[in-house]
This record gives C-alpha cells, sequence and structure tokens, in this order.
C-alpha cells in the first residue's frame, strides 16, 4: 500500500510541474519531455534493489506518466470541433479501460512483477520512439494562436489542412487574416503573451468554476473506496473489485456518452452527483438492516456514478478553463482526483481504521457538491474559450428553462420553429469570407476615394498659378 500511495502521489504532484509547462512551452514539448523521462525512471523501478529506492523512483515515474497524460488530454481536446469533443475524449477513456482490463492478463504472463515494468517500459519506448514525426504528436494550433505566436500558428494551420486534404488560398494564413485586430499589415504583430497559475487565482468566474469542479473530481475519486470496500466479501477477493471497477468505468463513460450531449454537462453531473450521494448516505446508515443483494446493488451504483462524476468533472473543467491557463487549471482539477483515488491505499495501511470517518466525510462531501454544481454554466455546443476574458465571461445558466420563448418577427425574416444548431461547414464559409472581406476592404476603399474625387481642370490650374 505505501508503494501505491506513492505512485498516486506522483500523479499528483506531476501535473502541478507539467501543466504550467504546457501552457509555456506548447502541449507537444510537455508530452514529450515527460515522456523521455519515464524511460529510464521505469527502467530504474525494475531495478531497484531496496524498498526506498522503489517508492521514490515508483514516485517519479507516476510523475512523468501523469505529465504526459495531462499534455496529451489538452492537445487532443483543442484539435476538436464542439461536435466531437465529447466522443473523441470519452473513446480515449475507453482505450484507457482497455489497458487496465488486459493488465491483469499481462501481469500473468510476466509472472514477476520487474518483468512486467520492463513491459510497460517497453511499450513506453515504444511509443517515444515517433517523437520525430509531428503529425503524430502536432502542436496546438489553438494554443498558439492564443499565445500570439503568429508563424507557428501558420505552420500548425497549413499542417492541419493538408492532413486533412484541404488546400486554402495563400492569404487565408496572412497576418490580416489570423488577427483581425491588426488595422494595417505594416504594424508589427504583437509579442507572445503567456499566463501563469498565479493570473487565474487573481479571476472571479475561472477560479470558482476550477474549484468546483476539482471539489467534485477529488469527491468522485475519493469515495470510490467507500463502494469497493463492500465487494471484498465476494470471491475472488481481488479480481472481483479490480474488474468491477474497471468495467464500471467502461459503463460511466458510454452513459457520458449517450446522455452528456442530449441533456448538457451540468444536469448529468448534477444527477450522477446526487445518486452517489444517495447511495453512500445508504450504505453508511442502513447497511446492517440492507439484504446483500441491496448492498451489492448499491456498492456497484455507487462506483458507476462515482466514475462518472469524476471523468465529467476532468471533462468539464476542461472545457470551462481558457486555452491560455488550460494546462496549468488542468493540472489541479487531476491532482485534485489523484489526491482522492490515494485515499484506498493509504485505508489499506491503517488495515481500515477510520473507514467509518471517511465513509460520512465524504458522503457529505458529495451532498455539499450538489449545491455547488448549480453555479456552473452550460459548454455544450460552444467553441472553447481562448483568452482569459472568454473564460470569464461564461456565466451559468438560469436553473429553470422557460417555456415562453420570444422571437423577433422582423419582416424579412421569417421566424424557425427552433433554435438553430451548429454547422461547422457554414461556420467556416462564413468565416473565411468575412475575413477575405476585411483583407479587401483597405484597397477597395482607397480605390473608392479616387473614383469618388473630381478630377483637376485648366481653370483650377489657372487659378492657383494665380
Amino acid at each position: 500500500p505505501l508503494e501505491q500511495a506513492a505512485y498516486l502521489l506522483g500523479w499528483a504532484l506531476g501535473p502541478l510541474a507539467s501543466g504550467p509547462a504546457a501552457d509555456r512551452f506548447g502541449r507537444r514539448a510537455a508530452f514529450l519531455l515527460p515522456l523521455m523521462l519515464s524511460i529510464p525512471l521505469g527502467i530504474g523501478v525494475a531495478l531497484a534493489v531496496n524498498y526506498l529506492m522503489l517508492a521514490l523512483l515508483r514516485l517519479f515515474f507516476g510523475a512523468a506518466l501523469a505529465g504526459t497524460f495531462l499534455s496529451l488530454y489538452v492537445a487532443r481536446l483543442e484539435l476538436c470541433d464542439p461536435p466531437h469533443r465529447l466522443i473523441v475524449t470519452m473513446g480515449a477513456g475507453f482505450f484507457w479501460v482497455s489497458g487496465e482490463l488486459l493488465f491483469p492478463g499481462l501481469a500473468v504472463a510476466c509472472k514477476e512483477w520487474r518483468l512486467l515494468q520492463g513491459a510497460i517500459t517497453l511499450g513506453l519506448a515504444v511509443v517515444a520512439l515517433c517523437w520525430w514525426c509531428p503529425s503524430l504528436f502536432p502542436e496546438s494550433a489553438r494554443w498558439l494562436l492564443a499565445t500570439r505566436q503568429l508563424e507557428k500558428g501558420q505552420r500548425a494551420l497549413r499542417s492541419l489542412a493538408e492532413g486533412n486534404g484541404v488546400r486554402l488560398e495563400e492569404d487565408f494564413y496572412t497576418a490580416e487574416h489570423l488577427f483581425a485586430e491588426q488595422q494595417s499589415p505594416s504594424e508589427e504583430l504583437p509579442p507572445p503573451r503567456y499566463f501563469n497559475l498565479c493570473e487565474m487565482f487573481c479571476t472571479r468566474v475561472i477560479w470558482k468554476n476550477s474549484l468546483i469542479l476539482g471539489f467534485t473530481a477529488f469527491i468522485g475519486s475519493g469515495i470510490r473506496h467507500c463502494f469497493t470496500r463492500y465487494l471484498t466479501p465476494y470471491p475472488p477477493h481481488f479480481y472481483f473489485p479490480y474488474f468491477m471497477v474497471a468495467g464500471g468505468e467502461a459503463v460511466a463513460l458510454l452513459f457520458l456518452c449517450l446522455t452528456v450531449d442530449r441533456f448538457g454537462r451540468r444536469p448529468v453531473l448534477l444527477l450522477s452527483t446526487i445518486l452517489m450521494g444517495i447511495s453512500a448516505l445508504l450504505l453508511l446508515a442502513l447497511t446492517q438492516y440492507l439484504m446483500p443483494w441491496l448492498i451489492l446493488t448499491l456498492s456497484v451504483l455507487g462506483i458507476l456514478t462515482a466514475q462518472a462524476v469524476s471523468a465529467l468533472s476532468i471533462f468539464f473543467a476542461s472545457e470551462v478553463l481558457p486555452t491560455v491557463i488550460r494546462g496549468a487549471g488542468l493540472g489541479l482539477i487531476l491532482a485534485a482526483s489523484a489526491v482522492g483515488l490515494a485515499a484506498t491505499p493509504l485505508m489499506d495501511i491503517h488495515n481500515s481504521r477510520g473507514f467509518f470517518l471517511h465513509h460520512v466525510v465524504f458522503a457529505s462531501f458529495s451532498i455539499l457538491s450538489v449545491l455547488s454544481i448549480m453555479l456552473l454554466p452550460e459548454t455544450g455546443g460552444r467553441p472553447l474559450p481562448d483568452s482569459m476574458l472568454e473564460g470569464e465571461c461564461q456565466r451559468r445558466p438560469p436553473l429553470f428553462r422557460s417555456t415562453r420563448r420570444h422571437w423577433d418577427h422582423l419582416p424579412l425574416l421569417s421566424p424557425r420553429s427552433g433554435e438553430g444548431t451548429y454547422d461547422p461547414a457554414s461556420y467556416a464559409r462564413l468565416v473565411t469570407a468575412t475575413k477575405k472581406m476585411l483583407g479587401a476592404h483597405s484597397s477597395s476603399d482607397s480605390q473608392l476615394r479616387m473614383k469618388l474625387l473630381p478630377e483637376p481642370t485648366h481653370q483650377d490650374s489657372a487659378v492657383e498659378g494665380m
């Protein structure tokens, strides 16, 4: 248990270091550096000669893996458009669950933990061999443009367009198209602007949303031990709780895929938190009066909802945080989630002493988080915020939607029967046409001004000579 606690402590410290690095040096650099460091650390874990060395190397190994996970999570999210963000993120979660389900089989095949650690390190080395291929680990064009790195942003956009088989005109990559606020091409472009975590603490809305989602992620991860403890009497004593947690994570991701885009982030997170709190409270107060099958049902329901709360809180936070501080802010959320996961090995160290207090605290926190979720905004179908100002403008929607809809019945526009949906193709064509109009505005304005001025006559020149 102490080695597991050290490993999870590394998962808590890794995002705190790699998150600010991703916001300062880029998503690609913050992904490759921890990946390269994880290879010698993994070899060191396999060759550890004493327990202290093993615990320390496992701590640093977990920190490197957490930094790689965070950078990959952020870069993947920023490459997606609004309709596909949820599916791509949850699809990556299914690969994670597949690895968890295959891990016991790999452990049985290796038969020794040193060989198992070597096999894991070998897989990381195979991934690291592809570092030279930028198409496999592209830099985030959204981050480059949000931090005002125009030239690198041009190259990233061109690479993405050519990779998708789209040929854009050369004037699309000019400065006046990428930065519409520049009044003339002769003006110098602004220098790159980077933000740090301290500037997020000075905000109001961004810090509030991050605090709430970090709190829910911590509860969703920490309360899981309250439910898995009731699964230990069922044989086999090790594999049944492990596969139940891994399978519950798969079911929770499937539940999120089917409901989040349809009903919204906030309602699904609220429902999952309520069910998680009710299951925890019923097991806390009525365990000795409930039948075994009902205890098992409540435990499984609690595991499913806790997994959903944790995964949705992290995904929700990645959409709420602006691009310029997304790495550092999401690092705090992942660190809070890892601290909650560390509750399981810490309780095992003390032989489950204090479990009742642990259960009471997390069950109470789950009810408290229900009230705080009401203050979150809704990000479904909206583009990701890039600047601090856009992040501060995200306000919570009204709790109850009005049934009366007020439409503007203009004489030249026919009213629609419902709200418009996000159309990426139409939006892209509109942006391209608008940028072309803005780029041609300066030249056409000067030509029009020359046409409107009257030509000088012979009488005007004679008068000027007198």
